[in-house]
């Protein structure tokens, strides 16, 4: 027994160990669009809307098929009625019972079927872009909630650095003023600062929570859950090569499904004007049925003088005699219905003009989105190096402003006004990166580049 516990501990140590690295997995930004992917509600019911409309394509592909129906009755009746076995009236208590066998076949009805086939496959398609197009923005919308936390993260560590900076300060201001070679007045300033920054510090790390929360709702993870995102530190190595407006438009019409949503719903509309036209045709449809019948009235044998005169002809014997086949076309010619035809019609051609209608909006949206992207990109490239370098002289002027507060040169008021700048010349910085970067994700999500964080700056991930 000791030995089967011996054995059994290191199992049970390396099943807790293995939980706790499970536990303290990061999510990368592709992480969380694949499990975006797998449990979003939103993307479930788009799915499943696509798969009610693929049903639907499947009954139009069954329509073809003949109707095949099977009847059988049995009835019992009193009093004077007509036995439909023998065609005669009867005042005594009947049984009787019929079987039949029908079948329906539909030679022309104006195309309607075909027609009806090709609208159900234009839905489908339709429905299954628009799926893949919540899919997209959704990734989109998780690639934005995820650069925003790194963002904050940049924050928050910017902040950090000045409450750092800031108790430095304090701490020498104040041995200094013990000393007796500094005035009071410039503590109390320094002091002031350093609560100023420590405020700054705690609404950076609020807005970091509120991210976090941001990004588990889009995954739609509860509040509660322990969860954690890959760090990467990104920085801008190279000059952006975008392609031409022109260029992306045109790549865009092709693969984006929002465009490919609204092209298959205006053939989905194309076709449901053919059925409405379809239904001014006449209709001409193959029907056949075989059936038999039973009665109580019905005797074995009609001579008097047969011994069976007073019997009732057996069950059996009664479906095979009086078996019958019949076969017939019917044709059927619309002549007045209301106008209901011509109203359909119209109906149709109005939702054809608006499907069209739609496609050209979407074609606008993608290509002023487009445009306002590049601009975005562009813009944010030439505000970042204008940060960069605005970053670079703001630091060199905080650290001869540091020095000459150091020897009593610069006052308590100019040394904040300094640090103030230099921390503003870092949070644009910051956000100017993470602007810039996004807004070339966007122009890779219109070209349908996978939304990934390569390719754009150098990531370095961090422990």
């Amino acid at each position: 027994m000791k030995k089967k516990i011996l054995l059994l501990f290191p199992l049970l140590t390396l099943m807790l160990f293995g939980l706790r690295v499970a536990a303290q997995q990061k999510w990368s930004l592709e992480k969380c669009i694949n499990y975006a992917f797998e449990n979003n509600l939103q993307i479930k019911q788009s799915k499943l809307n696509a798969l009610s409309s693929k049903e639907d394509l499947l009954q139009s592909k069954l329509n073809f098929l003949p109707s095949f129906n099977a009847n059988a009755s049995q009835s019992t009746g009193w009093g004077r009625s007509i036995d439909m076995a023998t065609y005669s009236y009867t005042n005594k208590r009947s049984n009787q019972a019929y079987g039949s066998l029908n079948a329906n076949l539909t030679l022309f009805n104006g195309l309607q079927n075909v027609n009806n086939l090709r609208q159900k496959q234009f839905a489908y398609l339709a429905k299954k872009y628009n799926s893949e197009k919540i899919r997209d923005n959704i990734a989109l919308n998780i690639a934005a909630a995820y650069l925003q936390i790194l963002y904050n993260i940049e924050q928050v560590n910017n902040a950090k650095r000045q409450v750092e900076i800031s108790n430095k300060q304090i701490e020498r201001t104040r041995k200094e003023t013990e000393a007796g070679t500094v005035a009071k007045g410039s503590l109390l300033d320094i002091e002031a600062q350093g609560a100023n920054d420590q405020v700054t510090l705690v609404n950076a790390q609020n807005k970091l929570m509120l991210a976090y929360l941001d990004l588990m709702q889009l995954l739609d993870l509860k509040g509660n859950t322990k969860f954690d995102i890959e760090k990467p530190s990104l920085e801008i190595t190279q000059r952006p090569s975008l392609l031409p407006i022109q260029t992306i438009y045109d790549r865009a019409l092709q693969i984006r499904p929002e465009i490919k949503s609204a092209q298959y719903s205006v053939k989905a509309a194309g076709r449901s004007l053919a059925i409405a036209k379809g239904r001014r045709s006449p209709s001409l449809t193959l029907s056949s049925s075989y059936g038999e019948n039973y009665s109580d009235r019905i005797k074995a044998s009609n001579n008097p003088t047969d011994p069976k005169f007073n019997e009732i002809k057996p069950f059996w014997d009664q479906m095979r005699d009086n078996r019958s086949v019949t076969l017939g076309f019917r044709l059927s010619i619309p002549i007045l219905n209301g106008f209901q035809v011509s109203t359909y019609i119209k109906q149709s051609r109005i939702s054809l003009e608006n499907a069209n209608l739609n496609l050209e909006i979407q074609k606008n949206n993608l290509r002023k989105n487009i445009e306002q992207a590049y601009a975005d990109a562009l813009a944010a490239y030439q505000t970042y190096i204008a940060s960069h370098k605005s970053l670079v002289s703001l630091r060199e002027s905080f650290k001869y402003a540091r020095e000459k507060f150091n020897v009593g040169m610069l006052s308590s008021t100019d040394y904040d006004v300094a640090k103030v700048k230099l921390f503003n010349a870092e949070s644009n910085i910051i956000a100017a990166k993470y602007d810039y970067i996004f807004k070339t994700k966007v122009l890779d999500f219109y070209l349908g580049r996978s939304l990934s964080l390569k390719g754009i700056a150098k990531v370095n991930y961090t422990k």
